[in-house]
């Protein structure tokens, strides 16, 4: 039977190696916490002119609701008119949620989309991160369709083997559309069914 020491002993070094570890992880959280934070909004910075590049300054605009769901919203700037609105939307796609951002220009038409988040299937899904998938969006307004034959005036054409990310895309970029016509008319959207399509 062990004794008391014996047993003690083991169990303070081992609180000790976790009370270190756990400081040492807790400054290291402090230092670099900041720094990530800075990253990540110039890096939203970079894709809000990506998507809205007529813009030259952004200001963030009151929450808007839609779906039950709280957006942020950003209204686009140049020479003290408004551009357009940038929104960031999340859709299920196949391998997870797809964070995308979109900008909308003043007349309620697309004006770029960028995908910030994404993880689906290599050569397949994550085709959507493509230029020439994402730019069938460019000038569109309304509600846009996936098509898998020729897409039509407010249609994309979906990527070969990814129709499930292709609806994500779309149905991100189409909430986007809707929270446009919120921020345009000043009004709070709310959708009975609740959830984002």
């Amino acid at each position: 039977m062990k004794t008391f020491k014996e047993f003690a002993v083991p169990t303070l070094i081992l609180f000790l190696i976790c009370a270190v570890a756990t400081s040492l992880l807790a400054l290291t959280n402090s230092v670099t916490d900041p720094k990530i934070k800075e990253l990540s909004a110039q890096t939203e910075l970079a894709a809000r002119k990506k998507v809205l590049a007529e813009a030259e300054n952004f200001v963030q605009e009151a929450d808007i609701t839609l779906d039950g769901k709280v957006y942020e919203c950003f209204k686009g700037v140049k020479g003290g008119r408004v551009s357009g609105y940038v929104f960031t939307t999340v859709a299920k796609g196949y391998g997870g949620d797809i964070k995308v951002m979109t900008g909308v220009d003043a007349d309620g038409k697309v004006s770029g989309v960028e995908i910030l988040e994404i993880s689906e299937t290599a050569g397949l899904g994550m085709n959507a991160k493509k230029p020439d998938f994402l730019s069938q969006y460019i000038g569109k307004s309304g509600e846009i369709f996936v098509s898998k034959d020729k897409p039509g005036e407010n249609s994309i054409d979906a990527l070969t083997g990814a129709t499930i990310s292709s609806r994500a895309v779309t149905g991100a970029v189409n909430n986007a559309l809707r929270l446009f016509e919120a921020a345009n008319n000043g009004i709070e959207l709310l959708n009975d069914q609740g959830g984002a399509q």
